[in-house]
Parts: C-alpha cells; sequence; structure tokens
C-alpha cells in the first residue's frame, strides 16, 4: 500500500497549525470586542489550540466542539484536555468537515454561537493535483457563466467552500463567525454572504502577518462575521492593523458591486456607466514556446530555442504585460505568430497564404494540440483566443492587469505592423494617435484613479480587469475633468462616432451642450 508523504499530507489537508500564541491573540481580541459565546465549534481542529484558548478565555461556553479527521490529533487534543478545568465542556470527534452531520451537531448546541479556526489554505485544483479524496462535491459552485468557469475562475480555496457552509449553519442564528483566511478568499466569502442577503452585522478584517506564522508569502486576516436574525449591514471595517479600536477603511457591498473603498465610491461613483469605448484583453494562445519568436533582423528563435524561418505574413510585433507596465514598449523584440484574425475563423488558410508558417505549426502540432484549456476543444486546429479586429488597432491605450499600479500606456505601430499584447494586458483601440493620447492622459489623471481605486483591491491576483475598466463612463470622466475643449472635432468624427452605440450616451452630447463647434 503507498503512503503519501509527509509533506505531502500537509498539502493535502492544509495541515498548517495555528500557533498558541496567535490562537490566543485571536481569542482576546474577540474578548475586547465584547463576545460572549455560550458554545464554541472548531470545524477543522487539528492540534485543538483555538478550541484549547477559546474555552480558556471564555467562561461563559457550556460546550465546545471540536472536529478533527486526523487520528492521531484527535487523541493528541484528548489528551491535552485531560485534567484541564474545562475538560467536561469540550466535545472532540473524529469525523471530516465534508461528511459530518452539521445539523445534528448544531442542533444540540446554544446560542449566541461562535464558529472559530484556520481552515486549510489549498484550492481544490490543487488537492486534484495531490489526487486528494480530501475535496467537496466538485462544481462550479459560484455560479460562474461560461467562459469564467471554463478558464479557470471555478477553481476555489477549500477554505472558501468550508467558510461559505459555515455561513448557512450561522444564518438564522445568534452567532459569530472568526477564521484565519487569505484575505482574497475573505472577500468572496463576504460577497457571498452580501449578494445572498444574509443577516449580518459590520464585518471586520483584521491583517495578520501570514509569513511570521505560518511560512505563507500571501495576504491573509482574520474575518469576523456577527450574525443575528435582525441585522443586515453590508459593511466590512479593514483594520489597518491587529488591535482592538483599530480604525481602517470601510468595503462594502452597494449596487451589486463589491466596493473596495466606501468613502471614494460615494464621492466617485457617479462616473460610473456605460462607455462608448470597450475594453479588451490581449491575445490568448497558451503555448509561448512555439508561438512567441524572438527577432533580430532577419532572424526568429522561439521559446525552444529553434532558428525559425517563415513569412511575416501572420507575425506581429507584441509586447508582453510586464513591458507594459514596466515602459519598455519602444522597440517589441518579440513577435507573436497570429493564426487567426477572429475567434473561431478558419486557420486552413495559412496553408496556402503561407506555406513556411503551415508547415511550422504542423511540426510543432504536439504541443498545441496538447494545450489544456477547454476554449480550443472544437476549435479550428492551431486556434488562439481573444483576437478581433480590435486586435490589429495600429494605436491602442494599454495597462498590465497584474501590476499593482494604475498607468496607461499608449501604443503605436512597429515596423509598420500593428503591436499586439498578451491575455494579462487590456487595451482600447484607436484609430489616430492623437485620440491614444487623449485617452491616456484622461485615463492617468487623478480623478480616474480615484475612481478605479474605489473599487481595486491591490492584494488580488490580478487587481486590475476588463470589467473594472468598462465600469468608468470616459464621457463623464471627459466631463468632470473639462477636457472636452482639448477633444478636436476631426477626432471625434473620425475616431468616435463610428463605435457610439446609439443606445448608449454619445460623446457628441457634450459637445453640444458645451457649445463646442463641429465642421
Amino acid at each position: 500500500m503507498h503512503t503519501k508523504s509527509p509533506t505531502k499530507r500537509k498539502l493535502e489537508f492544509g495541515d498548517f497549525q495555528t500557533p498558541p500564541a496567535l490562537a490566543r491573540q485571536v481569542c482576546a481580541l474577540l474578548s475586547a470586542e465584547g463576545l460572549t459565546p455560550a458554545s464554541i465549534i472548531e470545524p477543522t481542529c487539528g492540534l485543538g489550540n483555538f478550541l484549547l484558548s477559546a474555552l480558556h478565555q471564555f467562561p461563559s461556553v457550556n460546550k465546545a466542539v471540536g472536529l478533527e479527521i486526523n487520528a492521531s490529533y484527535v487523541n493528541a487534543l484528548k489528551q491535552t484536555l485531560l485534567g484541564q478545568p474545562y475538560a467536561s465542556k469540550a466535545v472532540i470527534l473524529h469525523e471530516d468537515f465534508f461528511d459530518a452531520d452539521w445539523p445534528s451537531i448544531l442542533g444540540g448546541l446554544q446560542q449566541p454561537l461562535l464558529v472559530v479556526g484556520n481552515p486549510p489554505w489549498v484550492t481544490n485544483a490543487a488537492l486534484g493535483v495531490l489526487n486528494s479524496s480530501n475535496l467537496p462535491d466538485k462544481g462550479n459552485f459560484q455560479n460562474h457563466p461560461g467562459l469564467d468557469a471554463i478558464t479557470g475562475k471555478s477553481n476555489f480555496d477549500i477554505s472558501e467552500w468550508m467558510l461559505i457552509q459555515t455561513l448557512n449553519w450561522l444564518e438564522g442564528r445568534e452567532g459569530t463567525l472568526a477564521m484565519l483566511c487569505k484575505t482574497a478568499v475573505a472577500r468572496k466569502v463576504l460577497w457571498h454572504a452580501w449578494k445572498n442577503k444574509m443577516h449580518l452585522g459590520r464585518s471586520h478584517m483584521y491583517p495578520i502577518d501570514a509569513q511570521q506564522h505560518f511560512g505563507a508569502s500571501v495576504e491573509a486576516c482574520l474575518l469576523v462575521c456577527q450574525f443575528s436574525p435582525s441585522a443586515q449591514d453590508y459593511t466590512c471595517l479593514v483594520h489597518s492593523r491587529f488591535a482592538h479600536g483599530d480604525s481602517g477603511r470601510l468595503i462594502g457591498y452597494v449596487d451589486d458591486l463589491l466596493i473596495a473603498d466606501l468613502d471614494r465610491y460615494q464621492r466617485w461613483g457617479h462616473l460610473k456607466g456605460q462607455n462608448v469605448y470597450r475594453w479588451r484583453s490581449g491575445i490568448k494562445h497558451d503555448c509561448a514556446k512555439v508561438m512567441e519568436l524572438q527577432r533580430k533582423g532577419a532572424i526568429c528563435r522561439n521559446g525552444l530555442g529553434e532558428l525559425v524561418d517563415i513569412e511575416d505574413d501572420y507575425l506581429y510585433p507584441m509586447l508582453k504585460s510586464s513591458e507594459i507596465a514596466n515602459g519598455c514598449g519602444g522597440n517589441p523584440t518579440r513577435w507573436m505568430l497570429v493564426t487567426q484574425r477572429s475567434v473561431g475563423s478558419t486557420t486552413l488558410t495559412i496553408r496556402e497564404a503561407a506555406p513556411k508558417t503551415w508547415r511550422y505549426l504542423e511540426g510543432h502540432a504536439e504541443l498545441l494540440d496538447q494545450r489544456a484549456s477547454s476554449i480550443y476543444k472544437g476549435r479550428p486546429r492551431f486556434s488562439i483566443f481573444g483576437v478581433g479586429e480590435y486586435s490589429f488597432a495600429l494605436w491602442k491605450v494599454a495597462i498590465s492587469g497584474f501590476y499593482k499600479r494604475l498607468d496607461f500606456k499608449v501604443i503605436g505601430p512597429f515596423m509598420g505592423k500593428p503591436v499586439v499584447l498578451d491575455d494579462t494586458s487590456y487595451f482600447l483601440s484607436c484609430e489616430s494617435r492623437e485620440e491614444a493620447e487623449h485617452l491616456a492622459s484622461i485615463l492617468n489623471s487623478q480623478l480616474a484613479r480615484n475612481f478605479f481605486e474605489a473599487f481595486i483591491f491591490w492584494d488580488a491576483k490580478r487587481p486590475i480587469t476588463a470589467d473594472l475598466l468598462d465600469m468608468l463612463d470616459l464621457t463623464k470622466l471627459s466631463r468632470e475633468l473639462g477636457a472636452e475643449v482639448a477633444l478636436k472635432s476631426d477626432i471625434l468624427l473620425k475616431s468616435v462616432g463610428t463605435r457610439v452605440d446609439p443606445n448608449q450616451i454619445s460623446l457628441f452630447a457634450f459637445i453640444q451642450d458645451a457649445g463646442i463647434h463641429v465642421d
């Protein structure tokens, strides 16, 4: 029988025990905030550091239940409890969180409840790689639509799933959830509670040093959610430090949106609206070794180190997200093989138009056919994604989605060809340099920054998204800045008029309002 290594088992079960000192600090903070629970639950108690600290801190407790899948931890905790004055209050169950009969467990507990602990910090995808059975039922439980589910947004932290189950237990009861988790997970859990109109009072997030306590380089916090049948507060105070009475900024749920800074939203939210422009992401191909070439003069070399001799027809200068963020957009050294001009279009035309390119693709077909994403299934061979006529605009205004700064760059043509971008970049397509420079200037304004920062969570993996960028109505922004006087009539007529949707607010409307003459 194969036995998993201790390291693999540690990863599989998220086995990072909460240090006793941190557990004591958490319970002391909760006590200082006025909590007096009648019952305690620690759903994944491990060696019981949280359970023991809570029993010590809260004499009001009548019963404490700890549940743990690891039998050796269960036995160790039971031994630790022997001789403790509160031992008779504790019930330790050797069970799996995912299989436990929670209605029966909860049914015998007095309110108010305190659900406390530190659920596993591991994703369902990571557990799948480990061939773990320690998983909830697989599925797109956040109900992501279409491509979001296909392309990976349905991947989730196991703690996210567990915490949402815990919210469901507490809904309709008097109680408090107090859990250590990644900050990004805490926001997802709050968003779930708020959009489902659960009965929460004001929530709190206290930062913790995950590197110090767990050796993990990730933003983490103590999430505290108070439940009461009569409460319905859709705000959370994000504290600047781990301390009772500390101030911070308010995040919340307004207009079906998760707001990163409620003060900024209240001041600048009026700039939100429909846009006459549409932000696009760059091209996705998932095979950089084949599709991206380093070029010096007439010599091209792919990521496999091979010299490549193909026609120029399907080659375009490219910039990666990092190059946009770091201002390296002047002279691209990398070129992308762009096999389609629109998603789903045939690639067979390459065979006749550029035979050397077709032979190159066929020669690397095995790598291209192995691309894991399901978006390529059922598509023409050698397909790419995120491509359209907008990809080939000679002028663009672009920003990196990964880098933690708002910095919009004008991207122009290179060697007579449009520069294409990778799929971690976002851009507006423009028809002239003047149009691109104007848009970049207003997007880089402090006013635009204030608007975006009402929505941006900078610790997110990809803090800037196309959905976020599309929220800002550039017409309203121009009005607010008074920048309409800088918009030349010929730029508007040539560059903007062709893309105005009659169902949206036209840029021409405010030109007329402002009395600007259009020839």
